[in-house]
């Protein structure tokens, strides 16, 4: 598949996405609409992103995309849903992320020690993995700063995604060994 195929694919793939989550098939996953580009000019037409905060979120970790410097932003309105429920796309794979703590995106007390549920589908993966997330422990950004080459060598591609909305967060997987 060409590089312009996959990129054109990947749109249709966050706009279906967005449709499922928001009602609305916008191949963007910011935070309202942008009138400029990435060179600060004017664009022809704006461009559509999420308007409302979704009932279930969405997260994007890819390796390759973050290397080259092109892994979208994708906006509050799906980092931080109604309810705590993220479908994950991470490098190209899709999985959910979830927590049976109602209130801990209502409530920013809640954020600071919880539990997140992660569950891949795939047949290796026997059992929902239970982990804790930990926003206050700064471990994790300390040896980020230590150490030099790539962050996902040292730390899987989940606990990546989940730094994405908590960042600096530490990650304990409870005993289950880390998916990487």
């Amino acid at each position: 598949m060409s590089v312009v195929a996959f990129y054109r694919c990947s749109w249709c793939y966050r706009a279906l996405l967005n449709l499922l989550l928001t009602g609305k098939a916008s191949p963007n996953v910011f935070n309202g609409t942008r009138s400029f580009g990435e060179d600060g000019r004017p664009l022809e037409h704006p461009l559509q992103g999420v308007l409302s905060r979704a009932d279930v979120g969405y997260l994007l970790w890819n390796r390759e995309q973050m290397e080259r410097g092109r892994l979208p932003q994708v906006g509050s309105m799906l980092r931080t849903p109604r309810f705590p429920v993220w479908i994950c796309c991470i490098n190209s794979s899709f999985s959910v992320l979830f927590s049976l703590n109602c209130s801990l995106l209502s409530d920013w007390r809640m954020e600071h020690l919880f539990h997140l549920f992660y569950y891949n589908g795939q047949s290796s993966q026997r059992t929902t993995a239970r982990l804790t997330v930990d926003t206050h422990s700064h471990h994790w950004e300390a040896s980020c700063r230590r150490s030099d080459g790539d962050p996902e060598t040292r730390f899987p591609s989940l606990e990546m995604t989940i730094r994405t909305n908590w960042d600096g967060a530490t990650i304990d997987w409870s005993g289950t060994v880390p998916f990487y």
